[in-house]
């Protein structure tokens, strides 16, 4: 099992080896499983529970308080999965799988994406906040109102705009939210896989921070977040309304399928984007000839790469 990870695109931390420690053993742990699918998600559970990323506990707030996260799952025979918009939903790439196991769906969003978790055995009614992000929420002086309210109030914060002055703050060596440094509304986890049979792709996120209560990002969009294809597969991680313009994933796997290495593939991917948006972002791509590949445009992106 070949697989790859990544813990987002955005800031350079202050102390990225904790991060990278995690990462590392997200990859280790999702290469021990027997199938791709199995290992993406085992990977990206891992991170979702650790606190260092924007996804499942720890993850962002958007204007009504709430965090929710969403997800996408693909396998290279096109079976997909993706959830969206779940409050109280740790491990929301497990509720995307159940969506593409155990439906005829590719997407079940909200309250119902909740009671269909629930239902298949995946926790809910989580506490997704940690102590800093309660904080950085309480002290983001929250709008009351209307959406109409709550887009005049996250207008100069959505993004992590300087002109707020809470939108800089990252996680320590022990999960700890720091003012100084930089926490980055990018860091979304994924992760992909190949057993020289098939391949999948996983990625899972809690949004970005003061994003307009129900905004749903590029994450659970198939082709934008995550894509896989029998040639290879892909995840994302960035700007997510940007990626989802132009399909970062499926344009990073239409590479593969062009005869381009998996980093080549990456890398003119991302350039591409670039062009294109003048954003940043990140994706990670492994091909059928044992070639993992990695590029972003932003400050950093953290991966890790096992092999079993």
């Amino acid at each position: 099992m070949h697989v790859i990870v990544h813990g987002g695109a955005g800031g350079v931390p202050d102390d990225p080896a904790p991060r990278q420690a995690v990462l590392d053993e997200a990859a280790e742990t999702g290469a021990a499983e027997s199938t791709p699918l199995d290992a993406v998600e085992a990977a990206v559970q891992m991170l979702e529970s650790d606190v260092r990323f924007n996804a499942g506990v720890g993850g962002a707030v958007q204007s009504d308080g709430i965090v929710r996260t969403d997800a996408g799952v693909m396998t290279s025979d096109r079976e997909a999965g993706a959830v969206a918009g779940m409050a109280g939903v740790e491990h929301a790439v497990s509720v995307a799988r159940v969506v593409a196991e155990e439906t005829p769906h590719v997407f079940v969003a909200g309250e119902h994406a909740v009671d269909l978790a629930a239902d298949f055995g995946v926790d809910t009614d989580v506490d997704l906040f940690t102590d800093d992000t309660r904080n950085r929420w309480s002290d983001a002086n929250p709008p009351q109102g209307s959406p109409r309210e709550h887009l005049q109030w996250l207008d100069s914060r959505f993004g992590g705009s300087t002109s707020d002055p809470t939108a800089d703050v990252s996680g320590d060596d022990s999960g700890t939210i720091t003012d100084s440094a930089d926490f980055s509304d990018h860091d979304t986890v994924g992760a992909v896989a190949f057993d020289r049979e098939q391949f999948a792709a996983a990625t899972s996120t809690g949004g970005r921070w003061f994003a307009l209560a129900g905004r749903v990002g590029d994450v659970p969009q198939i082709g934008s977040g995550f894509y896989a294809a029998p040639a290879g597969a892909a995840s994302a991680t960035g700007a997510g309304e940007d990626i989802a313009k132009v399909t970062l994933s499926r344009r990073a796997v239409r590479h593969l399928e062009d005869g381009m290495s998996a980093q080549k593939a990456a890398e003119t991917a991302i350039d591409e984007f670039g062009e294109l948006t003048g954003s940043s972002a990140g994706v990670i791509v492994l091909d059928g000839e044992g070639g993992a590949g990695s590029a972003f445009n932003s400050d950093e992106m953290q991966t890790s790469v096992a092999r079993r």
